[in-house]
């Protein structure tokens, strides 16, 4: 099986570590709607160039770093890279090698954060996160899998070299472009994650079911992603989907769901931020630990803050590790 295979090769990483880990809420949502900054492009990394956005972005960290120290469990530091890609970079006015500068500098907070808040009991992993090359949303602008293998093989490659545990691609929304960026990690021997995000129906935006895209990636890489997440969607938008004993739920290690059961057009359109109720969805995940047998990061998306982490923390966790 798979994760046989994989064990002895990432055994500090989900779900193979020994503990369980929680991750961080929604960073741009809290940024714009709690900390009134502007953020062009959802690119929180530019925040990065001054002293006061760096420490701002640093001190969000620290809030979710403080619940895992208090839950003792491990922390995935998710990189503040999700735009940091060359067409994104180029709208905003960065060079290449601008780019490059950023994403470096963003794992290197990464680094200094783990140096201060690492214990024994509170490992922490740290992820190069990658975002999709057009909207997070719409699979507007397809590419097929070796374009997309090629476009996003410049930003894994920055992440070479650098103290990361593995690289993430959060927020993919059709099949080929998941594919390509699990054989640019490939390419470059670094670890990787997918995460996808779904419709209200519980469907990728391009159409495609859950179980497929995961099938999908699996056959065409080699089942090379240590393991595959869910984000941006309230659990309401794909519990169902996990129901039944399909071997691919196996694959399925993490969850960052959105506070909102809006869809994402709704959410496109809505100037106000809808954080719907930290505790109701702290105790749904309570509900995906029933449904994930190897579900072993928690944390959230748009809309999430430290009271909905820490709910997660609360009432999952509990089950999670009775679990493991």
């Amino acid at each position: 099986m798979k994760f046989e295979v994989m064990t002895a090769h990432h055994s500090h990483l989900p779900p193979f570590a020994p503990t369980k880990f929680i991750t961080d809420g929604g960073l741009e949502t809290t940024l714009i709607f709690h900390d009134g900054i502007d953020i062009p492009y959802f690119a929180s990394f530019d925040l990065l160039q001054t002293q006061d956005g760096y420490n701002r972005v640093a001190n969000y960290y620290a809030r979710y770093l403080e619940i895992a120290r208090n839950a003792k469990v491990g922390f995935v530091l998710e990189s503040p890279t999700w735009r940091a890609n060359g067409d994104w970079g180029l709208r905003m006015g960065y060079s290449a090698v601008e780019l490059a500068d950023m994403n470096h500098k963003s794992v290197r907070m990464m680094a200094d954060l783990r140096d201060r808040y690492q214990t024994a009991e509170t490992p922490c992993l740290i992820s190069g996160c990658i975002g999709p090359r057009g909207d997070g949303y719409s699979p507007t602008d397809r590419m097929t899998t070796q374009q997309a293998r090629d476009y996003h093989a410049v930003q894994v490659r920055t992440f070479a070299g650098t103290p990361i545990d593995m690289v993430s691609a959060i927020t993919m929304n059709y099949p080929e472009e998941a594919i390509g960026i699990a054989l640019a990690c490939k390419d470059a021997d670094l670890p990787c994650v997918i995460s996808i995000t779904v419709e209200t129906d519980g469907q990728l935006p391009s159409g495609d079911g859950i179980g497929d895209v995961i099938e999908m990636v699996d056959a065409q890489t080699g089942a090379y992603p240590v393991y595959y997440m869910i984000n941006c969607a309230h659990p309401d938008h794909f519990r169902d989907k996990l129901d039944g004993n399909n071997a691919w739920k196996n694959r399925i290690c993490g969850v960052r769901a959105n506070a909102s059961r809006q869809s994402h057009a709704e959410l496109d359109a809505c100037e106000h931020l809808d954080d719907g109720n930290p505790d109701e969805l702290g105790r749904l995940y309570c509900d995906l630990a029933e449904l994930l047998p190897n579900l072993a990061v928690i944390g959230g998306c748009c809309g999430t803050d430290h009271r909905h982490v820490h709910a997660m923390a609360k009432h999952a966790l509990p089950r999670l590790v009775a679990a493991g």
